[in-house]
Order: structure tokens, then C-alpha cells, then sequence
């Protein structure tokens, strides 16, 4: 991963400042205090993982404060291990003491204080709150609840999370994706495992049956022949009790197969990173094999047709840079 800032390059007296403005772009928008001065040592690195963006901070004692989101911020969730000295983390009435292995969530778009001891080192990825939601459901009674690496899935889970950053820059496309998807599969488990200790609502048989079927799901989207009874089989359940987990929000297996494929296409379309390909090829390669079929799936539920909504998208730069 590319090195952002360290504090090597910078005079004392603007390390503070170029820190936070550097900082801003590898976590989000921040206040920052500095425990030790002009002293102050520190480095960022950031990378990406498909959709995930992927940052590591090494610093001396400081805070960290978030106090408010900007409209303009994105609704990212925040999943931060620790991979040296303790962080403490505050939201939502709740804090908690993060040691080294362990790894908890942050909601980006409410208020929270993080307190950084000394010799500390943390690895932060920036997660589309729709990609582990689809896993977990609401996050809103998981914030600032510290999974502990001792257990077996959580240790598992912070080692795989722990080797992102010395391999992200060498996968491609394919496979950045399946190791992104592998990753909130794995945090997701982790977080199932915690419900019973944490008091968390995913602490249920339903609940954990519903995790592993969405993991299912979120796994074989790219095969076109994926289907509610393969899904369901794989996860260990009947069709009809698959639908049955899934009619509490709203939908069917069939229907969130497809919603998930189109929202993958709808997050590809958006990203300039892809904007080479054509959008057959992004929708082929999400599973769908028949592109009159996407494209009235797609406008349905966004009210574009694909080729409408990439314009739209790629002009949005362009009308906040005349507006500003």
C-alpha cells in the first residue's frame, strides 16, 4: 500500500496539520490532539479491496474525535483492528478497551472518540454499510463492542483482516472481490459468535441461520446458474424456510438474489475505476445473462436504465464543481 504521510518528511511544527489532513482521506473527517506535541510520529497507508477501503495508522498517544458528519460524507461503516498498543473507543453510550487482535465497528455517521495509547497501530477499513448490513442486519447495537480475538472464529477473522494490507496492491479485479467478500464474511461470523456475551439480537438460531445464507448468497452472485434451492442447500436450510428468514424484510431468496446482484452492478457503474468496462460486462459478470432482463430489473429499481444512471453519475463531479 502506498504511504499517504509519515511524519519523517515534515517539520515539527506542521506535523499536526498535515496529519489530519492526510489522515481525513485514509479514515474520515476528523478532529485530532496530539498527546505528546510537536513530538508527535506517524504514518499512514492506504490501499483499497474491491469496494473496501483499506488504511493502516501508526502513531503516539493521541484522540481522535468525530463530532458530526458533513452531508457530503459518505455512509461508510468503520471496522478497526487493532494491531498494536490499545485504542480506547466511545459511541453510542457505549466504550470500549481495544488490545491488539481485537476489532470492533464504527458508525461514520454518528459521533465518536477514539483514545490512542502509546506505540499504537491500527488498521481501519472503510466498509459500505450496505455490504455488511446485507450480513448482519442493523449495526446500530454492535458499535464500540470490542470482539475479542481470543475465540476461535474471531481469531481467525483478525488474522485474515491483519494480512490485507501486505498483498491488497498484487490481487486483481476477481480476485480483490472475493477476498473482500471473504473478509465480511468472516467479521460477519465473528460478530454472530459475539451475540450471546455482547447481549446483540444476532445471538438466535434464526438469526444465525439468516448470516449464513446471506454469506451464501454474497459468495455465488457472479454464477449465473445460482439458484434459491443451491443457496438454500448450501446453507443448510429448506427453500421455504429460507423464504421464511427472509420475508421479515421484506423479500424472497429469489428477489434478494437479484437485488444483491443489481446493487453490485449499480456500485460498478458508479466507480470510475470501472469505467472501462461495458456495462454487459459488468452485468455478465455479476450473474445476469440476459441484459434486457438487467436493464428493466435496473431501471425499476433506480429509476435509470444503466446507460442513464453511468451518466448521471460521472456529471455529478462536474455539477458540484460548477455549483461550488
Amino acid at each position: 500500500m502506498a504511504t499517504l504521510f509519515s511524519t519523517s518528511d515534515v517539520h515539527p511544527r506542521d506535523r499536526i496539520s498535515y496529519w489530519v489532513e492526510v489522515a481525513t482521506k485514509g479514515f474520515v473527517r476528523h478532529e485530532f490532539r496530539s498527546r505528546v506535541g510537536r513530538a508527535f510520529q506517524g504514518s499512514v497507508r492506504v490501499g483499497s479491496l474491491a469496494s473496501l477501503g483499506v488504511a493502516t495508522f501508526a502513531a503516539d498517544a493521541a484522540e481522535v474525535e468525530r463530532s458530526q458528519a458533513a452531508p457530503s460524507d459518505s455512509d461508510d461503516l468503520l471496522l478497526c483492528l487493532q494491531l498494536s498498543g490499545r485504542g480506547i473507543f466511545t459511541q453510542d453510550s457505549r466504550q470500549a478497551i481495544n488490545d491488539a487482535g481485537n476489532f470492533l465497528l464504527l458508525d461514520t455517521r454518528r459521533p465518536f472518540n477514539i483514545a490512542l495509547g502509546a506505540c499504537n497501530s491500527t488498521l481501519s477499513l472503510k466498509i459500505p454499510r450496505e455490504l455488511l448490513e446485507a450480513r448482519l442486519g442493523s449495526v446500530s447495537s454492535l458499535t464500540a463492542r470490542s470482539v475479542s480475538s481470543q475465540g476461535p472464529i474471531a481469531a481467525l477473522a483478525s488474522g485474515f483482516l491483519a494480512m490485507l494490507p501486505a498483498h491488497v496492491d498484487a490481487l486483481d479485479g476477481q480476485s480483490a472481490q472475493k477476498i473482500a467478500d471473504q473478509a465480511l464474511d468472516l467479521v460477519a461470523l465473528a460478530y454472530s459468535k459475539e451475540g450471546d456475551r455482547n447481549g446483540a439480537a444476532l445471538s438466535s438460531a434464526r438469526a444465525t441461520a439468516l448470516l449464513r445464507l446471506k454469506a451464501v448468497v454474497e459468495a455465488g452472485l457472479c454464477d449465473p446458474e445460482l439458484r434459491p434451492a443451491t443457496v438454500a442447500a448450501a446453507a443448510g436450510v429448506s427453500v421455504r424456510y429460507a423464504n421464511t428468514l427472509l420475508s421479515q424484510e421484506g423479500t424472497s431468496l429469489e428477489r434478494y438474489i437479484q437485488d444483491r446482484r443489481i446493487e453490485r452492478c449499480r456500485s460498478a457503474l458508479s466507480d470510475p475505476a470501472h469505467a472501462h468496462r461495458t456495462i454487459g460486462e459488468i452485468a455478465y459478470s455479476w450473474g445476469f445473462s440476459d441484459l434486457s432482463h438487467f436493464g428493466r430489473r435496473f431501471k425499476a429499481e433506480y429509476g435509470f436504465s444503466p446507460s442513464e444512471y453511468r451518466r448521471h453519475m460521472r456529471s455529478l463531479p462536474v455539477m458540484m464543481a460548477e455549483g461550488a
